[in-house]
Formats: structure tokens, C-alpha cells, sequence
């Protein structure tokens, strides 16, 4: 089983707020892409902007949606995360589509600039904050994932771990923030020795029980990086040899998001 996965951040963006809140237009938008439903969450995603021209969770969403496409259409997230076959690593995958690219990157600029503004007004906006963790991760994602640029998607984790801990200090409940600082003391915890002594010395984090840790306070408070930690988690386990554990959050995943396909692949490998 591979994890070269050093940037994935998140799905969706999120707040703080309990899940027993009134659902909104957003989080319809991420049930629509954790369930790979990605035209009908530009169409949700499409409505909220309308109804929230100012809020920079909007566009940041939607370069989120045009991305995972991409990602799922190349199977690369399969490939990352989970599959162990030189064969399928080796094979010859389509390249992302550059109109999607194009309209990823509009939407990210969009999102910088409204979250500016924001913050201009409010330096302790925390949505304007999680924009911008979302933004960096993003970029990270797509320099590590699709363009195999992976000294700069490092470079851009932590600057969103370094914004998500600011966005944490002024408001540690907002729980879907936590999941930044976990994926990459995680992720780079898996690294040998030496290069986790270099990265540490670059500032970034590599604690594997930190990383965990704060994995799953996302996965148990998180609002919409909810599965998307918990997912995290099960493939976790999987390096730990604990099967059990990893059926365990995959059946609950598969049947919460019944059209993604991941879940079901990854739940008929392991049984």
C-alpha cells in the first residue's frame, strides 16, 4: 500500500459550528461530492455564491469540486492513498482537463480576494481564515497530485498548517481546522528518518500521534472534513494491520455516501 499522498488537505471547507445546525446549501454541495456528484455540487455551489457574493467559502468550495473531479477522474486518489499495484502506478492515465484547471485556479483567485477584503476588516474573520487554509491546501494539492511539484505543495501545506493553527488560536472549536495540522504531522510522519529531520528543520511538523490525533477530532467534531478525516483514518489503520478498524469507518463511509465508489472499492479489497 502506497501514502505518497503528502498534501491531500481537504474536501470542502468548514465551521465551527455544531452539526445540529440548520443544513445549508454548503454542506449539500459536499455530501454531493463525497458522494462524487461533483456537476450537481457546481450547481449547489453555483447558488450559494449567489446568495453569498461576499463569502470566500464559495468560490474556494467550488475550485475544491473542479479539482476532485480532476482527481477522480485520473484515479489518482485511489492510486495515493490506497493501491499497491506497480501496474496501475505505472499506467498511462489521462491528463487533467485544462478548462477545469483553468476555472480551479479563477476560483481560488476570487477566493484570495474576497478573503483579503475580510480580513482588512476583521483580522480574526475565521471564515475568511479557513479560506485561506483551504487555498493553500489546494494549490498544495494540485502541485503534489497533478503537476508532481512536491517541494512547493510542502511548502504550501504549511503555510495552511500555519494559518489553520492562527484561525485555532483565536477559536479552537472550530474543529474542522484541526484536520491541517493533522494530515501533516501524519502524513510526513511516515517519511524515513533523515528527510523528517530535514523537514523539521523547514519548519514543518512530523509527529505521527499529534497527527492522530488531530485527524480524529475532525473525524469525531468536524462538520464537513467530517468523512473526509474519518476516511483518513481507515487508511491509517490499514498501515497499522488493523483491518477491523478500517471496515469498521469504510462500511459507515459506504453507507453514508452510497455513490462513491473509493468506499466500496477499497471495503471489497479488504474483506
Amino acid at each position: 500500500m502506497r501514502w505518497r499522498l503528502v498534501v491531500v488537505l481537504a474536501l470542502a471547507p468548514g465551521a465551527p459550528r455544531a452539526c445540529a445546525e440548520m443544513p445549508t446549501l454548503l454542506d449539500r454541495s459536499y455530501a454531493q461530492m463525497y458522494n462524487l456528484d461533483f456537476s450537481g455540487a457546481h450547481r449547489t455551489l453555483a447558488e450559494w455564491m449567489r446568495q453569498n457574493p461576499g463569502d470566500p467559502l464559495g468560490p474556494v468550495s467550488d475550485a475544491a469540486a473542479h479539482l476532485f473531479e480532476q482527481l477522480d477522474r485520473l484515479r489518482i486518489l485511489q492510486s495515493e492513498l490506497f493501491t499497491n499495484d506497480d501496474a496501475f502506478q505505472l499506467a498511462r492515465r489521462p491528463n487533467p482537463d485544462p478548462a477545469a484547471i483553468r476555472t480551479f485556479e479563477d476560483q481560488l483567485k476570487k477566493a484570495d480576494a474576497l478573503a483579503n477584503e475580510a480580513l482588512s476588516r476583521n483580522p480574526r474573520d475565521t471564515n475568511a481564515l479557513f479560506a485561506q487554509v483551504l487555498s493553500h491546501g489546494l494549490r498544495s494539492d494540485m502541485k503534489g497530485l497533478i503537476e508532481k511539484n512536491y517541494l512547493t505543495s510542502l511548502s504550501l501545506a504549511k503555510a495552511g498548517r500555519v494559518k489553520a493553527e492562527q484561525l485555532l488560536s483565536i477559536d479552537p472549536s472550530f474543529q474542522d481546522a484541526w484536520i491541517a495540522v493533522g494530515v501533516e504531522n501524519y502524513m510526513l510522519s511516515l517519511k524515513p528518518l533523515p528527510l523528517r529531520w530535514l523537514l523539521q528543520l523547514g519548519g514543518n511538523q512530523t509527529d505521527r500521534d499529534v497527527g492522530v490525533a488531530r485527524l480524529r477530532m475532525t473525524a469525531e467534531r468536524g462538520r464537513y472534513l467530517k468523512p473526509f478525516a474519518r476516511l483518513l483514518l481507515a487508511v491509517a489503520a490499514l498501515r497499522d494491520r488493523d483491518k477491523n478498524t478500517a471496515r469498521t469507518i469504510l462500511s459507515d463511509l459506504k453507507a453514508q455516501f452510497p455513490g462513491n465508489r473509493l468506499y466500496a472499492e477499497e471495503l471489497a479489497r479488504i474483506q
